[in-house]
């Protein structure tokens, strides 16, 4: 009986920072954050020169590479 209620403590355990971290995800998706925990702030060069440029940002940030030259 030992075992079992420790294995239950350590699943709801995982199961509450599972839901933790995908509750944190959720929130700062809705408020529109492309890099959650990008130490830069959302002001990485990455998705500002879009904003800047005018351009569309799948255009501007992968950039198609011919590897068979």
């Amino acid at each position: 009986m030992g075992a079992f209620l420790s294995d239950l403590i350590i699943v709801i355990i995982v199961a509450g920072l599972v839901t933790a971290a995908s509750l944190y995800i959720y929130k700062e998706k809705k408020k529109g954050r492309h890099c959650i925990g990008c130490p830069m702030a959302g002001k990485c060069p990455k998705h500002h020169a879009c904003a800047n440029a005018g351009t569309n940002c799948r255009d501007a940030q992968h950039k198609t590479v011919n590897l068979n030259k």
